[in-house]
């Protein structure tokens, strides 16, 4: 009896995208420097002590913010707009430390959580769409950016968000996860592999961080009523 031959189908799977975040995730790890390993711990720390309502989330910001100014507008990175925000929230981060710590009369009094009325809430908003505008003019007209739109908006919010931080108001973390909800796919698409889980953790956070706040928010306002 002849023997029958049977030839299977081939089919050959196409893994290059898995490949290429792969090898960036790789690469990401062999391009970290000293610097940016701490600048990453504290700003982990940081997020964590901002959950916990504990003032300690500036002393650890000012640490991290401080080395990402630097790192970024190094002349290896030229990320010159990512750097102006990271000195933005070093300032921010000093003004928030003295808010929450400030004294009145001869006592010592920490500003308490509350949700924002609707002036300050208008100023926030105010800060984002005014911010979009000048980052957008900014990246467009005076560096090499290829994405100025969302590149701006990702700042904007982020800094209208910190404003809010610093004058610990429940709505600072909608604006923060905002800004963290679109910069996860741009980062994405400029191939920073680790600083986009990074933001995903940071989003995770904000997201319980922002009950934790409306709960203690809402029993301040009934301590007041």
């Amino acid at each position: 009896m002849e023997a029958v031959s049977v030839r299977l189908p081939y089919f050959r799977f196409n893994f290059s995208p898995m490949n290429e975040i792969y090898q960036g995730l790789l690469s990401g790890f062999h391009e970290m420097t000293t610097l940016e390993i701490i600048a990453v711990f504290f700003a982990v720390l940081s997020v964590i002590f901002q959950k916990k309502n504990n003032i300690l989330v500036y002393p650890t910001g000012l640490v991290s913010t401080g080395i990402y100014v630097y790192l970024l507008s190094h002349s290896h990175f030229k990320l010159y707009a990512e750097a102006t925000l990271n000195a933005y929230y070093f300032v921010m981060s000093v003004y928030g430390w003295i808010y929450w710590a400030r004294r009145k009369g001869q006592s010592q009094e920490h500003v308490r959580i509350s949700f924002s009325a609707a002036r300050t809430m208008g100023i926030a908003i105010s800060i984002a769409v005014i911010g979009w505008a000048v980052f957008y003019f900014l990246l467009s007209n005076y560096s090499d950016s290829t994405t100025p739109i969302v590149d701006g908006f990702v700042s904007a919010t982020a800094c209208a968000g910190m404003w809010l931080l610093a004058k610990r108001k429940v709505e600072n973390w909608i604006l923060l996860n905002i800004s963290n909800l679109v910069a996860i796919p741009l980062l994405f698409y400029k191939h920073l592999y680790l600083t986009s889980f990074l933001t995903i953790f940071l989003f995770i956070i904000a997201i319980f961080s922002y009950f934790s706040w409306r709960k203690e928010g809402l029993a301040n306002e009934s301590l007041q009523a």
